[in-house]
Protein backbone atom coordinates (compact mmCIF):
# COMPACT_ATOMS: atom_id res chain seq x y z
CA UNK A 1 0.00 0.00 0.00
CA UNK A 2 1.43 3.37 -1.22
CA UNK A 3 1.16 6.08 2.04
CA UNK A 4 1.63 9.62 1.00
CA UNK A 5 1.90 12.24 4.18
CA UNK A 6 0.59 14.82 2.01
CA UNK A 7 -2.77 12.97 2.00
CA UNK A 8 -2.86 11.95 5.39
CA UNK A 9 -6.37 13.28 6.87
CA UNK A 10 -5.02 12.16 10.70
CA UNK A 11 -2.16 13.07 13.33
CA UNK A 12 -2.54 17.09 13.37
CA UNK A 13 -2.27 18.99 15.93
CA UNK A 14 -5.40 21.15 16.75
CA UNK A 15 -8.84 19.09 17.14
CA UNK A 16 -9.16 15.41 17.53
CA UNK A 17 -5.31 14.88 16.44
CA UNK A 18 -2.67 13.58 18.95
CA UNK A 19 0.25 15.29 17.83
CA UNK A 20 2.05 12.33 16.51
CA UNK A 21 1.84 12.86 12.68
CA UNK A 22 -0.12 9.53 12.87
CA UNK A 23 -3.14 9.76 14.44
CA UNK A 24 -6.80 11.19 15.79
CA UNK A 25 -8.78 9.98 18.76
CA UNK A 26 -12.83 11.59 18.27
CA UNK A 27 -14.23 11.32 21.06
CA UNK A 28 -18.24 12.56 21.35
CA UNK A 29 -20.69 14.05 18.93
CA UNK A 30 -20.04 15.23 15.34
CA UNK A 31 -15.82 16.40 14.78
CA UNK A 32 -13.52 16.85 11.95
CA UNK A 33 -10.08 15.24 11.49
CA UNK A 34 -7.32 17.34 12.61
CA UNK A 35 -6.15 17.70 9.09
CA UNK A 36 -7.58 19.02 5.81
CA UNK A 37 -5.78 17.58 2.49
CA UNK A 38 -5.52 20.97 0.08
CA UNK A 39 -5.47 19.29 -3.23
CA UNK A 40 -4.72 22.62 -4.50
CA UNK A 41 -7.46 22.93 -7.58
CA UNK A 42 -8.17 26.31 -8.29
CA UNK A 43 -5.74 29.65 -8.67
CA UNK A 44 -4.76 32.48 -6.10
CA UNK A 45 -2.76 35.31 -6.97
CA UNK A 46 1.05 35.53 -5.39
CA UNK A 47 2.90 39.03 -5.52
CA UNK A 48 6.16 38.72 -7.61
CA UNK A 49 9.62 40.22 -5.87
CA UNK A 50 8.77 43.43 -8.60
CA UNK A 51 5.00 43.90 -7.46
CA UNK A 52 3.25 42.40 -9.88
CA UNK A 53 0.34 39.90 -8.93
CA UNK A 54 0.75 36.47 -10.86
CA UNK A 55 -2.03 33.91 -10.85
CA UNK A 56 -0.60 30.31 -9.59
CA UNK A 57 -1.64 27.32 -8.96
CA UNK A 58 -3.17 27.16 -5.38
CA UNK A 59 -1.50 25.47 -2.56
CA UNK A 60 1.52 26.43 -4.58
CA UNK A 61 2.25 22.89 -5.49
CA UNK A 62 -0.46 23.01 -8.63
CA UNK A 63 -3.49 20.76 -8.45
CA UNK A 64 -2.97 17.34 -7.54
CA UNK A 65 -4.49 15.26 -10.00
CA UNK A 66 -6.88 12.45 -7.87
CA UNK A 67 -8.22 10.18 -10.79
CA UNK A 68 -11.67 9.61 -9.71
CA UNK A 69 -12.79 6.86 -11.41
CA UNK A 70 -9.44 5.77 -12.68
CA UNK A 71 -8.25 2.29 -12.64
CA UNK A 72 -6.98 1.84 -10.05
CA UNK A 73 -8.13 4.59 -8.32
CA UNK A 74 -7.20 6.20 -4.92
CA UNK A 75 -9.04 4.75 -1.90
CA UNK A 76 -9.99 6.84 1.40
CA UNK A 77 -8.81 4.49 3.83
CA UNK A 78 -9.69 4.89 7.85
CA UNK A 79 -8.45 2.32 10.00
CA UNK A 80 -8.58 1.89 14.08
CA UNK A 81 -5.01 2.00 15.28
CA UNK A 82 -5.70 1.32 19.17
CA UNK A 83 -8.78 0.34 20.55
CA UNK A 84 -11.65 2.63 20.89
CA UNK A 85 -13.28 2.63 24.91
CA UNK A 86 -16.42 4.25 26.11
CA UNK A 87 -18.61 5.13 23.96
CA UNK A 88 -20.97 3.71 21.77
CA UNK A 89 -20.35 3.79 18.08
CA UNK A 90 -18.37 5.86 15.47
CA UNK A 91 -18.76 6.58 11.77
CA UNK A 92 -16.79 8.39 9.67
CA UNK A 93 -17.48 10.54 6.40
CA UNK A 94 -15.59 12.62 3.54
CA UNK A 95 -16.43 15.57 3.04
CA UNK A 96 -15.01 17.91 0.21
CA UNK A 97 -14.89 22.07 0.16
CA UNK A 98 -14.11 24.76 -2.33
CA UNK A 99 -11.82 27.40 -2.00
CA UNK A 100 -14.06 30.68 -0.31
CA UNK A 101 -11.94 32.93 -2.76
CA UNK A 102 -9.05 33.81 -0.21
CA UNK A 103 -7.20 30.37 -0.12
CA UNK A 104 -9.39 28.93 2.66
CA UNK A 105 -11.99 25.94 2.46
CA UNK A 106 -15.64 27.34 2.06
CA UNK A 107 -18.65 24.96 2.87
CA UNK A 108 -17.58 20.98 3.18
CA UNK A 109 -20.46 18.70 1.68
CA UNK A 110 -20.80 15.12 2.42
CA UNK A 111 -19.38 12.94 -0.17
CA UNK A 112 -19.87 9.45 1.09
CA UNK A 113 -20.94 8.16 4.71
CA UNK A 114 -19.34 4.72 5.62
CA UNK A 115 -21.27 2.46 8.40
CA UNK A 116 -22.01 2.80 11.82
CA UNK A 117 -19.57 0.89 13.86
CA UNK A 118 -20.73 -0.50 17.30
CA UNK A 119 -17.67 -0.09 20.08
CA UNK A 120 -17.25 -3.99 20.25
CA UNK A 121 -15.98 -3.76 16.96
CA UNK A 122 -14.04 -0.69 16.97
CA UNK A 123 -10.53 -2.61 17.88
CA UNK A 124 -7.36 -2.30 16.02
CA UNK A 125 -7.28 -3.52 12.54
CA UNK A 126 -10.87 -2.67 11.83
CA UNK A 127 -11.72 -0.55 8.91
CA UNK A 128 -14.33 1.86 9.03
CA UNK A 129 -14.25 3.37 5.53
CA UNK A 130 -12.70 2.21 2.75
CA UNK A 131 -13.75 3.39 -0.03
CA UNK A 132 -12.67 4.51 -3.59
CA UNK A 133 -12.39 8.66 -3.40
CA UNK A 134 -16.12 9.47 -4.65
CA UNK A 135 -16.62 11.83 -6.89
CA UNK A 136 -18.24 15.16 -5.58
CA UNK A 137 -22.47 15.32 -6.12
CA UNK A 138 -23.51 16.58 -8.61
CA UNK A 139 -24.12 20.31 -8.31
CA UNK A 140 -21.42 20.68 -5.95
CA UNK A 141 -18.13 22.51 -6.94
CA UNK A 142 -14.67 20.79 -7.55
CA UNK A 143 -13.53 20.39 -4.16
CA UNK A 144 -9.75 22.41 -3.40
CA UNK A 145 -10.07 20.95 0.35
CA UNK A 146 -10.86 17.26 1.69
CA UNK A 147 -11.21 16.25 5.31
CA UNK A 148 -12.86 13.13 7.55
CA UNK A 149 -15.88 13.90 9.61
CA UNK A 150 -16.40 11.84 12.70
CA UNK A 151 -19.80 11.30 13.95
CA UNK A 152 -19.42 9.49 17.78
CA UNK A 153 -22.47 8.34 20.04
CA UNK A 154 -21.27 7.77 23.72
CA UNK A 155 -18.05 9.64 24.93
CA UNK A 156 -14.96 7.48 23.67
CA UNK A 157 -12.64 7.25 26.61
CA UNK A 158 -9.57 5.80 24.42
CA UNK A 159 -9.04 4.77 20.92
CA UNK A 160 -6.77 6.20 17.87
CA UNK A 161 -8.15 5.91 13.96
CA UNK A 162 -6.12 6.84 11.07
CA UNK A 163 -7.09 8.20 7.88
CA UNK A 164 -5.28 8.37 4.41
CA UNK A 165 -5.90 9.00 0.68
CA UNK A 166 -3.77 5.48 -0.28
CA UNK A 167 -3.50 3.44 -3.59
CA UNK A 168 -2.90 0.05 -4.04
CA UNK A 169 -4.42 -0.98 -0.68
CA UNK A 170 -3.18 -4.31 0.55
CA UNK A 171 -5.83 -6.18 1.86
CA UNK A 172 -5.01 -9.85 3.88
CA UNK A 173 -8.49 -11.62 4.70
CA UNK A 174 -8.69 -12.62 8.03
CA UNK A 175 -6.18 -12.89 10.79
CA UNK A 176 -2.30 -13.16 9.27
CA UNK A 177 -2.34 -16.22 7.60
CA UNK A 178 0.65 -18.07 5.33
CA UNK A 179 -1.10 -17.72 2.35
CA UNK A 180 -1.78 -14.35 0.75
CA UNK A 181 -5.21 -14.76 0.12
CA UNK A 182 -6.29 -16.18 3.18
CA UNK A 183 -7.89 -19.65 1.89
CA UNK A 184 -5.84 -22.86 2.18
CA UNK A 185 -4.32 -24.13 -1.23
CA UNK A 186 -6.97 -27.26 -2.56
CA UNK A 187 -3.70 -29.65 -3.30
CA UNK A 188 -0.59 -29.81 -1.56
CA UNK A 189 1.97 -31.97 -3.28
CA UNK A 190 5.38 -33.18 -0.83
CA UNK A 191 8.36 -31.86 -2.36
Amino acid sequence: MILDFYAQFTGGTTGVGNSDNITDSPTTGTQTSSVQVDIGVGLETVTNPLGAAIPTPAGGAGARDLGVGDTPSLKILVEVVNTFTGGTNLQVNIQGAPDNGSGSPGSYTVYATGPVVVEANLVAGARLLEIDLPRPPTGVALPRFLQLGYISSGTHGAGKLRGNIVLDRFDQVGSQSATLSGYPAGINIAN
